[in-house]
């Protein structure tokens, strides 16, 4: 017990008092009303871990009880597909409007035991009559209508005889409660629309909290998983399990958990809508967004992702995570499965003089130190070579160790070289290095004289002749600021250059890459291949340097 988290201590007790093993079932509940974000992966991993952990069946059920949802059958399969990207599996795929006559049924049966009734007054005032924790809420003048009555009006909201928003079912419990979620929640509101799978049957919808528990118990969910922003609706959750009750299954057992919370970004769905709807983003896949697909297309991969997710662990208490933890978790993954390439993003033209002309060595370089079974690959190399401007200055400055005039610098997987001179244009600026490169100094090579030679800087490269041009995207912060009490969405916190396109000069190796590859840049950072208008382009990861010493919980 002492290893465990608070929910497996939960699961553990429940089992000491009773609960057969075989009887323990999870669910994940997602509302396709949007792509999956990262705190969803929470729930997730939380319900699909445990569902692993006990032998446990998990249901994936979608909550489908609102109509309005547009593109409602691409969310769902957006969501399946996140699902199984992250490596889970569902026992089974249903859906709440499954239970839509039997929902309708056991509201008849509150009905029949005065514990709910027809409302027929407006939306705002039933929300003026709720008051606030503090002062009493003022009960309905339609709350004590007879049995008879509530079944009669209820059976002609379902036929479609009333108008939307002329009246509610609600249920009776108490208009004086602290939690505001007991005075008369509404169970049941007139909407009117085609459902994608219903289609026109039904006119009246179940709320979420009326569907919630009930969908758990009649799929016989042992446990039901929720984040903490559900703790104040659990005494209605349990309320509404307590009218159904019939000893035929045992009652469900919601448990909170701390929701995951991301410094300096936005994971809330409709928040991420309204920057969809701005033009803000591109779509639900945008690399600068923290949902699964964006994820996934900036390179992030399932394994990173829940390594992430299990370091972080299970709380009751919230917390804010920041970001870089989570690109830490997956920079290590990609360390392991990544291919090392060298690519050059700022060039500067590199002239090695004693070098014979018209001639190519083809090196040998290993494609990934950390996995010998990556193998080894061929890199051309030859007199007229690219390195990036950043790796010269003209006159060395303290602490710095690669590449200037008189000062010695190995190229990677080949030579040492020395600088001895630039060409300028007519402004001052370096078109040109020369240097001198020493033939005895090939790496791999074990002659005593270079291995003690103090190299300081080893840089990295690619032959002009050979090199060929790749399109590649760096993405920044979406947001410049870091104060939760500001608008995301206030056009001065926006980062207008939070996407940096750069053509990039690559070995010629990236001629194969296709879709789905991770490459290290070398000394640059981690990317991936996604398709952009049938064409291949290469997205940034993450950065081969933190950008943070160190990275807070």
């Amino acid at each position: 017990m002492k290893n465990l988290n608070f929910i497996e201590r939960i699961i553990e007790e429940d089992i000491k008092q009773g609960l057969p093993i075989h009887n323990i079932k999870f669910r994940f509940p997602p509302e396709p009303n949007g792509y999956l974000h990262l705190g969803h992966v929470k729930a997730i991993y939380l319900n699909f871990c445990l569902g692993q952990k006990y032998k446990a069946p998990v249901n994936l059920r979608f909550d489908d009880t609102n109509p309005n949802i547009r593109y409602v059958n691409k969310y769902v399969e957006s969501i399946k597909n996140d699902l199984i990207f992250l490596g889970f599996k569902w026992d089974k795929e249903c859906y709440a409007s499954d239970y839509f006559k039997i929902l309708y049924e056991l509201a008849i049966r509150l009905i029949k035991n005065h514990k709910a009734y027809v409302d027929n007054q407006t939306q705002y005032m039933i929300q003026i009559q709720r008051k606030n924790p503090i002062d009493k809420g003022i009960n309905s003048i339609f709350r004590n209508r007879s049995i008879e009555e509530n079944l009669y009006l209820f059976e002609k909201m379902k036929n479609g005889f009333f108008k939307e928003g002329t009246c509610v079912l609600r249920a009776k419990i108490d208009m004086s409660s602290s939690n505001m979620n007991m005075r008369d929640p509404i169970m049941y509101r007139i909407l009117k629309t085609k459902h994608f799978r219903t289609q026109n049957k039904w006119c009246i919808y179940p709320t979420y909290d009326w569907t919630h528990g009930q969908c758990d118990y009649i799929e016989q969910i042992s446990h039901s998983l929720c984040s903490s922003e559900f703790e104040n609706r659990r005494p209605l959750y349990n309320w509404y399990l307590d009218q159904i009750f019939d000893n035929k299954y045992r009652k469900p057992k919601q448990i909170e958990f701390s929701r995951l919370n991301l410094k300096n970004t936005i994971t809330s769905k409709r928040q991420i809508q309204k920057l969809i709807d701005h033009k803000i983003i591109n779509y639900w896949n945008d690399p600068r967004i923290y949902t699964i697909s964006g994820l996934r297309r900036k390179g992030y991969t399932a394994l990173g992702i829940n390594n992430f997710i299990k370091n972080i662990g299970v709380t009751k208490r919230n917390n804010v995570i920041n970001t870089s933890l989570l690109e830490l978790k997956v920079k290590e993954h990609l360390n392991k499965i990544a291919y090392r390439v060298m690519v050059i993003f700022n060039p500067i033209k590199l002239i090695i003089d004693n070098y014979p002309d018209n001639h190519t060595e083809w090196l040998s370089s290993q494609n990934n130190p950390e996995n010998i079974q990556f193998g080894f690959r061929k890199i051309p190399f030859s007199k007229f070579l690219y390195i990036e401007k950043n790796d010269f200055l003209e006159k060395k400055i303290n602490n710095f160790f690669r590449l200037s005039i008189d000062q010695q610098v190995r190229l990677k997987n080949a030579y040492i070289i020395k600088a001895h001179s630039v060409i300028k244009d007519k402004i001052g600026n370096i078109i040109e290095i020369h240097c001198l490169y020493d033939p005895k100094s090939k790496s791999g090579t074990n002659i005593n004289q270079y291995s003690s030679k103090k190299i300081k800087s080893t840089l990295h490269w690619v032959s002009i002749e050979h090199s060929i041009n790749i399109e590649t995207y760096i993405y920044h912060p979406l947001f410049q600021v870091n104060n939760k009490n500001c608008h995301f969405l206030d056009k001065k916190n926006i980062n207008y250059k939070s996407i940096e396109k750069i053509i990039a000069y690559a070995e010629p190796i990236l001629k194969t890459a296709k879709i789905g590859d991770h490459y290290q840049f070398q000394r640059i950072g981690y990317f991936y291949v996604v398709a952009d208008k049938n064409k291949l382009i290469f997205n940034q990861t993450a950065p081969l340097k933190e950008k943070n010493k160190k990275v807070k919980k």
